[in-house]
């Protein structure tokens, strides 16, 4: 298939089985619905699957690993000429070049914070400035510490627009002296909107505690097992001393980190207990729709928590990153008490006692969610408007 000019490019984009990339590229492509849009993609059939075919148009990137001659002949091209930009060159050459598309969006939000991605990025932004075009950092988080790196820091100069999602981001940046290209802008996601469906005969609205925990999270962990030992606690804790049902829900499905595996070893010992649910795959509207069913929520994955803020349900973050951090201060001034690092878990019980203060607090946290939520959400779609801004400058 051709691309021609007047696309706006999202790119980096692991797949929508992880469905917190799902639901920033639904929540984005809903607040700039008149720019058309082609979203360059890891993975096409997962895209396809999940996300709506009017949303816009999808393009499979190109993966070099899969074609044995041009790896060779990319790679010794690489060596012998110092051009590490090549590879992104054949990755993106169906839409590379401002002539074919002059906006790009770069929606890995975390990609920065980790060694792999991260050098994925700063080539793509490169390759993608080398080539004229203007191009985005879309709703992100860095580690401070990242930007003492001055190669860091001269790549995210290029950027047109940077939109940090959290207030941290925002003043590593700043110290940083990268201030010019940055508006910050809750994390796209708060704006989704939920799909309504028949939920399970079990699940009891508003008495019923969601539970989320990733492989990523566990493998995080200084303790080994202590992760696990905490969540079986807790779930022993709610079903032995309240009547609330528990929900486990899963929010990223990809091969290499499946929320579904670690979520099946906690169901394990429930299954037969009516008042435990498992949940399977869905789309991120759904799973929003579930999570706002919930009367408070235990999460690992980001956009499950964000999912749970965005609903007003009181939100526990287990959580290893600036994303989680960083997010609680901006809703709450602290992330003390509402992001419990997994570094940190030492003791099984440890949940408990961060599940149990949430719950004393239940009606002032609710309070305090539905005094900001209506204005951050807002806040969220407005970020809309720096992209019609950039998009009006290109053409």
């Amino acid at each position: 298939m051709e691309y021609k000019n007047d696309r706006l490019v999202m790119y980096l984009h692991g797949g929508s089985g992880n469905h917190g990339c799902e639901a920033i590229v639904n929540s984005t492509c809903h607040m700039i619905e008149e720019i058309p849009k082609l979203l360059v993609t890891n993975s096409e059939q997962e895209d396809r699957q999940y996300l709506e075919a009017s949303l816009c148009d999808i393009l499979q990137e190109r993966k070099i690993a899969e074609h044995f001659l041009a790896h060779v002949w990319y790679y010794g091209w690489r060596k012998i000429f110092h051009d590490p930009e090549s590879f992104m060159r054949y990755r993106f050459r169906k839409v590379l070049g401002k002539e074919l598309a002059p906006l790009y969006l770069s929606i890995g939000g975390d990609m920065y914070c980790y060694e792999v991605p991260r050098k994925e990025a700063m080539l793509a932004n490169g390759t993608f400035c080398r080539a004229g075009a203007k191009t985005v950092l879309w709703g992100c988080s860095l580690e401070p510490e990242l930007l003492q790196s001055s190669e860091v820091v001269e790549d995210l100069k290029r950027y047109a627009l940077i939109t940090p999602r959290e207030s941290i981001t925002a003043q590593a940046l700043q110290d940083a002296g990268i201030m010019d290209n940055v508006k910050q802008y809750p994390d796209p996601a708060f704006s989704l909107e939920p799909e309504a469906f028949a939920l399970p005969a079990g699940f009891r609205e508003q008495e019923t505690i969601g539970i989320n925990i990733s492989p990523m999270v566990v493998d995080n962990e200084l303790v080994e097992g202590i992760t696990i030992a905490n969540y079986r606690k807790l779930m022993d804790h709610i079903l032995n001393n309240s009547s609330h049902s528990i929900a486990l829900i899963p929010h990223v499905m990809w091969r290499h980190t499946d929320d579904r595996q670690t979520l099946a070893q906690l169901y394990e010992a429930y299954r037969d207990n009516e008042r435990v649910l498992l949940f399977d795959d869905m789309s991120c509207q759904r799973l929003k729709y579930i999570i706002s069913k919930c009367r408070a929520f235990i999460g690992a994955r980001t956009h499950a928590t964000i999912a749970a803020y965005s609903s007003m349900v009181p939100t526990l973050v287990v959580g290893y990153s600036v994303k989680a951090r960083g997010i609680a201060r901006d809703l709450f001034g602290t992330e003390e008490h509402y992001v419990l690092p997994v570094q940190s878990l030492s003791d099984p019980g440890e949940l408990i006692g961060a599940y149990d203060w949430m719950m004393e607090r239940e009606e002032e946290i609710c309070r305090r969610l539905m005094e900001i939520m209506p204005a951050y959400c807002r806040r969220a779609r407005e970020a809309g408007d720096e992209i019609r801004k950039l998009w009006k400058s290109v053409h």
